[in-house]
């Protein structure tokens, strides 16, 4: 059997680009840094690249892959090989019915290396993540109050911006499995007046590609929901999908793909689990990438779960999910949104466990500090010490009671989660983005700053609970600042 590990090296200049995104982050409007010249001065080094083809060479694996802006070299080679080079032993094992394989003890580099190599990623391809979506059909019971929408209802009851459809503007999909029938797009979007269809690409990453099983229940209503829910909101952005497998190492190269593409101004990721489930290596090599976002000028909005405090975790403590509580991310709750005139008369944070259909994720990491743009928002004190950062930063209808009508695999059904909300922000930036591009601004960037300094721009939700967690006035650990008002926001954002 043949392994490809994708090898994470350290970064040039790292002292310089902190300063630069620290920067970022305390004046959002502060000059990015273009995609070459971040991978001249802030990519991996030609030294730092030539120490691993040699040690490569010297262990018999070939190298498959070099992208030295992404910092990560892919070496491919056999169980032997990778266990001699990496001086570790790669055991099979069994998880959810499959056969995959792990390392049994730690990997260690040769002194040559140390200190070179940041990250081995590949060497276990368990899956890592899981979907944030949920579907209606789950629910034990209809209840009165449950009512589905379009996603241009929604948009239309936040207010949305209507003069511009996200034009010149490209969102990202991270996707670890599933995929889209562009026939059914087809027939969704012309089921809403969008015609023709917004422009959907795949791009394959580590093997990664579109592979739609047939069931709108798999991954594929992730990939659905995601693609829908923003094409309907900015149906004039182009999409780009990036599958990779869901492994550390295809979740991460999806990322870093994404986040160093040429087009993509804007990422929504749907996928994650608990911080405590990804490991240190991986938790510090995906927020190293969401930093590298900051300084390109890139936005990423990222699901924060479906499983209420607890983030599905049994040990009755509460987690958050990431790598929505990445600081450099804006974490996405969830809300129930009702509207029966056509117009909001309550929402509330999402929480229908009752009824087998999930809950917001939400609480304070374990890991990652309390970010400056959090220190008056009165976050909760967390668990750890180290931790601090609160989750979420915003929030939008994803109950899947009051969900959104998808068509998935050639069938109709209701689907939520905070997989929908993501892409709904997406869509939102994309189209403020094409705003200010129309004035001479450059596109929003890193948003929590900016967010939480217009807090008014934001329904405040205070009625509900996602389990340990209470929504009140001003942010908490439910639905962050709340749901966005579409108008006010553009206005605030100089769009």
């Amino acid at each position: 059997m043949t392994i490809d590990v994708s090898l994470r090296l350290r970064r040039q200049n790292a002292d310089e680009l902190s300063g630069i995104v620290q920067q970022i982050i305390q004046d959002p409007n502060s000059p990015r840094v273009s995609l070459d010249e971040f991978a001249r001065r802030f990519g991996a080094s030609q030294e730092d690249i030539a120490a691993v083809q040699q040690f490569a060479a010297a262990h018999g694996l070939a190298v498959k892959e070099i992208a030295g802006d992404r910092r990560t070299i892919v070496l491919s080679g056999s169980v032997a090989l990778m266990s001699a080079a990496f001086q570790v032993r790669i055991l099979p094992c069994q998880q959810d019915g499959g056969i995959y394989h792990a390392p049994a003890d730690g990997v260690q580099l040769p002194s040559g290396l140390q200190g070179i190599v940041q990250g081995v990623f590949g060497l276990d391809n368990r899956p890592l993540a899981m979907p944030h979506f949920r579907l209606l059909a789950n629910a034990k019971a209809a209840a009165a109050g449950d009512q589905s929408y379009n996603p241009t209802d929604v948009a239309k009851l936040y207010n949305f911006p209507t003069d511009v459809t996200g034009k010149g503007q490209t969102i990202g999909f991270i996707e670890l499995g599933g995929g889209y029938q562009q026939s059914d797009l087809d027939t969704y979007f012309s089921g809403l007046g969008i015609t023709p269809s917004p422009t959907v690409s795949a791009v394959s990453v580590d093997g990664g590609t579109n592979t739609p099983s047939g069931d709108p229940s798999s991954a594929d209503g992730e990939v659905v929901l995601d693609i829908e829910v923003a094409g309907a909101v900015a149906p004039g952005a182009q999409f780009k999908v990036f599958f990779a497998p869901n492994t550390d190492q295809g979740f991460l190269d999806a990322v870093t793909t994404a986040i160093h593409d040429t087009a993509t101004t804007i990422i929504s990721i749907s996928w994650g689990q608990a911080e405590s489930g990804f490991s240190d290596q991986s938790r510090t090599s995906f927020n190293d990438a969401f930093q590298s976002a900051v300084a390109l000028g890139k936005t990423i909005f990222a699901a924060c779960g479906d499983n209420g405090s607890s983030d599905g975790q049994t040990d009755g403590k509460n987690h958050v999910d990431f790598p929505s509580s990445s600081p450099y991310v804006t974490g996405c709750g969830g809300t129930t949104l009702q509207s029966p005139g056509g117009s909001i008369t309550a929402e509330t944070v999402w929480n229908e466990v009752a009824r087998n259909l999930g809950a917001t994720g939400g609480g304070v990491s374990d890991f990652f500090p309390l970010p400056a743009y959090q220190q008056n928002s009165n976050v909760p004190p967390p668990q750890q010490s180290a931790g601090g950062r609160g989750v979420p930063d915003v929030a939008g209808d994803a109950d899947p009671a009051t969900g959104y009508n998808v068509l998935v695999d050639g069938t109709s059904s209701v689907s939520g989660g905070t997989s929908a909300v993501a892409p709904l922000f997406a869509g939102l930036t994309a189209l403020i983005n094409e705003a200010r591009s129309s004035k001479g601004q450059q596109p929003l960037g890193f948003a929590n700053t900016l967010f939480y300094q217009n807090a008014q721009a934001f329904n405040d939700i205070t009625s509900g609970n996602n389990g340990a967690f209470s929504a009140g006035p001003g942010w908490d650990a439910t639905t962050g600042l709340g749901s966005p008002k579409g108008q006010a926001l553009r206005q605030a954002l100089g769009g």
